[in-house]
């Protein structure tokens, strides 16, 4: 296996991003490993973005395209609110992201999940993968990680969820995601947002639950080799 690591690639949010709508709003949430190739370049990365006052944006792929495209929406939308003199809707935002992600479809290596409260339509939550497709959904996940979760989704997702759970649904739907991804990590970021305002909240990687053969957080590598076999899982 080649061990060559090569610092100067770009950087790749190799990544779990989710929205989940609830009754009342919505909630993002995130890993924060950002990696370049099998090198960790930033373990505390902060992929959830505010692009206005109530609407935010979860970014995977390429850092440096997920974050051009974020950067030149959140000053198109700047400029439509004071055009408008009213806050943009969570529409209006996802399809600026669209137009953008589809017209440099063959330049850019970014998908993105737009989510978001307004006083028209509530909660809502749209995908944006590669090529610039535009879906709404009551709840989308993205990122490398997502693959481990398609078949959790379809189980656990459920209509009317209250804001407790759907912020513990995304929660475990990341530390999951973390214990079999290796390109994502660390911590878990989340965005709650309603008619209220934004909540920011965050859970530390070692207070996350622990899953199938994954071991304590530990001081030492010598700690690690002298651990006992991890527990099977209990179902």
């Amino acid at each position: 296996m080649d061990l060559n690591m090569d610092l100067n690639a770009p950087h790749s949010m190799g990544t779990t991003i989710i929205g989940v709508t609830y009754n009342g709003g919505v909630v993002l949430g995130a890993d924060s490993r950002t990696s370049t190739g099998m090198y960790v370049a930033n373990r505390a990365s902060d992929k959830i973005t505010q692009l206005t006052d109530n609407v935010y944006v979860c970014r995977s792929g390429s850092a440096a395209d997920s974050q051009l495209v974020s950067d030149y929406v959140r000053y198109f939308l700047h400029q439509h609110t004071i055009q408008l003199g009213q806050p943009a809707t969570v529409k209006v935002a996802a399809n600026l992201i669209r137009l953008l992600s589809y017209n440099n479809k063959n330049m850019l290596e970014t998908g993105l999940i737009v989510g978001g409260w307004d006083k028209y339509e509530g909660g809502k939550i749209y995908g944006i993968p590669l090529g610039g497709t535009l879906i709404e959904q009551p709840f989308s996940i993205g990122g490398s990680g997502s693959s481990y979760l398609y078949g959790f989704f379809d189980q656990a997702w459920k209509e009317g969820m209250t804001k407790d759970e759907a912020e513990q649904l995304v929660v475990k739907a990341v530390s999951l995601a973390i214990a079999r991804d290796g390109a994502s990590g660390g911590v878990v970021r989340t965005v709650v947002i309603n008619s209220e305002g934004v909540t920011r909240n965050f859970y530390p990687g070692d207070k996350l639950q622990l899953w199938h053969e994954e071991l304590e957080p530990q001081n030492s590598l010598l700690d690690i080799l002298n651990s006992p076999s991890p527990e099977p899982m209990n179902i």
